[in-house]
């Protein structure tokens, strides 16, 4: 049965590959965790260096390190902290080093629950795969139930057709929740990251297609779902992996 309930988590942890994914992707999640009383963490484990996107002239790297400061206060998250790893080559990095990083990060204050992206890595990037991945397996180490955010196939597919991205998602009846959100407090989440929200940008039209809802889906540690074996979404992304940059 789809909930339409977060929840009721007092601290969450977040793990994502790049500046912006916690708005971008994630703005409308956190902003409603925050709103409800909950402490919220990001470890984001590259600086965005590689992006195609130069909104902003100058050093992405440091550019891009600002803007997730300045995201992060808007969101109200309450600790963010950037890590040096190669945009665009989390593969290349061992899982067990992206594991102990998640773990250093996590110690002394351990989360009710980590949110990340799917595993398909929603927008098809592979480091968004990768940095799900080595927090699914922190997760499974440690027994922390893990919150995927996804979208509905139909958006996703809408997103392929107009954009030609490798957008992917899920069927309604593989989507655990369906949240309202309230998206004032993502959008000034968004506007600080001027490098990446350039006009045209298919976040616009996500965020269009998605209206007030949001979708996610219990990857590790509740009872009503388990990690999907066989996930056809997952395929799907490793076939899109040399299409993005």
């Amino acid at each position: 049965m789809t909930a339409n309930l977060l929840p009721a988590w007092r601290r969450v942890l977040v793990v994502v590959a790049h500046p912006d994914d916690e708005s971008f992707g994630l703005g409308a999640v956190l902003a409603s965790f925050v709103g409800s009383g909950c402490e919220v963490s990001v470890l984001c484990l590259t600086r965005g260096e590689a992006s195609t996107l130069h909104g902003v002239a100058g050093d992405l790297a440091k550019i891009r390190g600002a803007e997730l400061a300045g995201a992060a206060r808007e969101l109200g998250i309450g600790r963010v902290e950037l890590r040096d790893y190669p945009d665009g080559q989390l593969y290349d990095v061992p899982l067990t080093v992206l594991i102990d990083e998640i773990a250093t990060f996590a110690a002394g204050q351990r989360g009710d629950g980590i949110l990340v992206f799917d595993p398909s890595g929603v927008t098809g990037h592979p480091d968004h795969r990768r940095a799900t991945e080595a927090a699914l397996a922190f997760a499974q180490i440690h027994g922390s139930p893990v919150l995927g955010w996804t979208l509905p196939s139909a958006v996703a597919l809408a997103l392929q057709t107009e954009y030609g991205a490798p957008f992917l998602g899920h069927a309604p009846a593989d989507i655990d929740m369906v949240v309202s959100v309230d998206r004032a407090t993502q959008k000034k989440a968004v506007a600080c990251h001027p490098s990446q929200a350039v006009p045209g940008h298919v976040l616009w039209r996500r965020l269009e297609l998605l209206g007030p809802h949001e979708h996610l889906r219990w990857l590790h540690g509740d009872e009503s779902q388990a990690v999907r074996d066989n996930d056809p979404a997952l395929d799907r992304a490793h076939n899109h992996q040399e299409r993005i940059s």
